[in-house]
C-alpha cells in the first residue's frame, strides 16, 4: 500500500514538472510570468562610421540641390517681404535751387552693396535731369572702383547728363576714387580731390583663377567635365589653364583696357598714348595725380561746393544729398533685416549659396586691389 502511495506521489511530481507555461511566445517550466523575469538585452548594433559620413553627404547635396533650385523662389518672397517699400524711388520735391550730390560708396556693383545702391544712384540722375531747381551735380568720390559694367552705365548716364541739361558736373575725390571711381570721375567738368586721397589704378583686373588639379590629384581625387568645345570649361579650378585660354582671357582684358583709356583720353584731352604711359595699374596721389593731369585741384569736398557756386553763379543754391544706405542685394537684405525675424538656421544660407555659385565666376573689374 505505502509502495503504491509513493509510486503516485513520483507520477504527479514527475507531471507538475512536465507542465509547460506559455508565455511572451514561447513555452516555459518557470510558472513566473516572462515579464517579471530579468533577461540580459542585446546590446544594439552601432551604425558603422562609413553608413554616418553617407547620410552627412547626402544631406549636403540636397540641401546644395534645394538652394540653387527650388529655393529662388522662396529667396523672392523674403526679398519682397523685407524691402517693404521702392528702395530706388528718389524724389526731388525740395521747394529750392539746389546742388545735387551723388555719394558712390564702396565697391561699384550692378549688384548693389551695403553702401552702395547701383539703381538709385541712376535714377537719381534721371530725377535731377527732369528737375529745373537742379543747377548742378557733384559726385562724391569715394570707392575702390568695381564691375566694368557697372562702372560704365554710372559714366554714360553721367555724360547723359551733361549732354541734356547743360550743367556743370564735378567729382570730389574723397579718401580713394581708383579705377572705376576715376573711370566715372573722367568725363566731369572738373576734378577735386583730397590731399590724402589715391586714384589713378587705371587698368583692369579679371581676379585670381586658382588651379587646384595638383592638390586633387595627389588626394586621389579624379574629375572630368563634359563640354561641347575645349574652351567651354576654360578658367575651371580643377583643370590647368591651356595658352589657349589665356590668351581669350588676355584678350577681354586688352579690350576693357583700351576702353578706359579712351575715356581718359577723352575726359581729360589727353593723347591715348598719353594715357598709356601712365596707365599701368597704379595709384598715385592727388599731388602725382594733379602733376600728371588725372585731377585738376587738391581740396577737401567744401572747397568743390564752394569753386561750382562761385564759377556758375550758384551762390543761392543750396546742396542737396542723394543717398540710400538700404541694398538691392538680397543676402543684405537678410543681414539688414532679419535679425529676430527669421531663423538663425537660414541667414547662413547665403554662405552655402555663394560657395555654389564661386566656381567658373570671372568678372572684369575696373577695380583697385590696393585698398586704403
Amino acid at each position: 500500500m505505502d509502495n503504491l502511495e509513493n509510486r503516485d506521489n513520483q507520477t504527479r511530481e514527475t507531471e507538475e514538472k512536465q507542465v509547460q507555461y506559455y508565455a511572451d511566445g514561447h513555452f516555459s517550466n518557470d510558472p513566473e510570468p516572462a515579464a517579471e523575469r530579468q533577461t540580459e538585452k542585446k546590446p544594439k548594433k552601432k551604425m558603422p562610421t562609413w553608413v554616418k559620413a553617407l547620410l552627412i553627404i547626402g544631406a549636403v547635396v540636397l540641401a546644395i540641390v534645394l538652394l540653387t533650385t527650388g529655393c529662388s523662389k522662396v529667396w523672392n518672397n523674403l526679398a519682397d517681404e523685407f524691402k517693404g517699400t521702392d528702395i530706388t524711388e528718389v524724389e526731388t520735391d525740395f521747394g529750392h535751387d539746389y546742388i545735387g550730390v551723388i555719394h558712390v560708396e564702396g565697391e561699384i556693383s550692378e549688384d548693389g552693396t551695403e553702401t552702395y545702391n547701383h539703381q538709385y544712384i541712376l535714377n537719381s540722375i534721371d530725377a535731377m535731369m527732369d528737375d529745373s531747381e537742379n543747377k548742378g551735380m557733384i559726385i562724391y568720390a569715394d570707392t575702390p572702383g568695381g564691375s566694368v559694367y557697372a562702372s560704365d552705365e554710372l559714366y554714360f548716364k553721367i555724360k547723359e547728363y551733361q549732354e541734356e541739361t547743360g550743367r556743370p558736373v564735378y567729382s570730389s575725390m574723397q579718401s580713394m576714387a581708383a579705377s572705376g571711381g576715376y573711370y566715372i570721375s573722367a568725363p566731369c567738368d572738373k576734378i577735386i580731390a583730397n590731399r590724402n586721397c589715391w586714384t589713378g589704378s587705371i587698368g583692369v583686373t579679371m581676379g585670381t583663377m586658382y588651379d587646384v588639379s595638383g592638390l586633387l590629384e595627389k588626394a586621389g581625387i579624379k574629375t572630368e567635365t563634359i563640354t561641347s568645345g575645349a574652351n567651354k570649361a576654360m578658367g575651371s579650378s580643377v583643370e590647368p589653364m591651356t595658352r589657349q585660354q589665356r590668351e581669350i582671357f588676355q584678350s577681354l582684358i586688352d579690350e576693357a583696357y583700351e576702353q578706359f583709356v579712351g575715356i581718359v583720353a577723352e575726359g581729360r584731352n589727353m593723347k591715348k598714348s598719353e594715357v598709356r604711359k601712365i596707365a599701368d595699374g597704379r595709384i598715385y596721389t592727388a599731388l602725382q595725380a594733379k602733376k600728371l593731369g588725372l585731377v585738376d585741384e587738391i581740396g577737401t569736398f567744401e572747397d568743390a561746393v564752394e569753386d561750382m557756386k562761385k564759377e556758375y553763379n550758384l551762390g543761392s543754391c543750396e546742396v542737396e544729398d542723394f543717398i540710400c544706405t538700404s541694398s538691392n542685394d538680397l543676402f543684405s537684405l537678410l543681414g539688414e533685416s532679419a535679425a529676430g525675424k527669421l531663423p538663425s538656421g537660414l541667414l547662413s544660407a547665403d554662405l552655402v549659396q555663394e560657395l555654389v555659385d564661386l566656381n567658373g565666376k570671372f568678372e572684369l573689374s575696373y577695380i583697385s586691389e590696393v585698398r586704403k
